[in-house]
């Protein structure tokens, strides 16, 4: 409640539901992020953003997409806008990687995250993701998963050690009793 972890305290051991606890220190929902999307989108912090990623990538839209919270590929040509505006204006100066950019990288980028979220989209489906409660199930379906597999790994070690029981500890014995 009070927003810190303390690893030894009593709270923290035994069974406990993890899922409850995070989210009594993190309050935080997918309407939450939709929200704040709506909010930064378009705002001054967002062109802030834009302005020092494209000075700290000189100008590399690749890098520049990636670091920018909240963007996609749809939102590339509002920020390149946004930056060329700043360029106009003499806030920004002008890289040869952001002027020159040919047509080819651009496509290229676009490729490779319309690809990237083909890929994100069978990866969900396959794992049946969809609803705000999916994590946890994925997380216990994985625990049962990983409980299964150390349940026949000991069972395979019972099977190959657990029923020698006359091999053991009589030959010790056996060497004390003749000296």
């Amino acid at each position: 409640e009070t927003g810190t972890v303390d690893e030894d305290s009593e709270v923290l051991q035994g069974d406990r539901d993890w899922l409850e606890y995070w989210q009594l220190l993190f309050k935080l929902t997918v309407k939450d992020i939709e929200d704040f999307q709506k909010s930064y989108k378009n705002s001054e912090e967002e062109l802030e953003d834009v302005k020092a990623a494209y000075l700290n990538f000189k100008g590399d839209m690749d890098r520049i997409m990636e670091s920018v919270m909240c963007a996609d590929y749809t939102d590339e040509p509002r920020i390149r806008e946004m930056i060329e505006r700043a360029i106009d204006s003499g806030e920004l100066p002008s890289y040869k990687a952001f002027v020159r950019e040919s047509k080819q990288k651009m496509m290229s980028r676009r490729r490779r995250v319309e690809k990237e979220a083909k890929e994100a989209k069978k990866t969900k489906d396959e794992l049946g993701l969809g609803g705000e409660n999916d994590l946890q199930a994925l997380i216990q379906r994985r625990s049962k998963d990983r409980e299964r597999e150390m349940d026949d790994f000991f069972a395979q070690l019972e099977a190959k050690y657990g029923n020698n029981a006359k091999k053991g500890g009589k030959k010790t014995a056996a060497k004390k009793r003749k000296t």
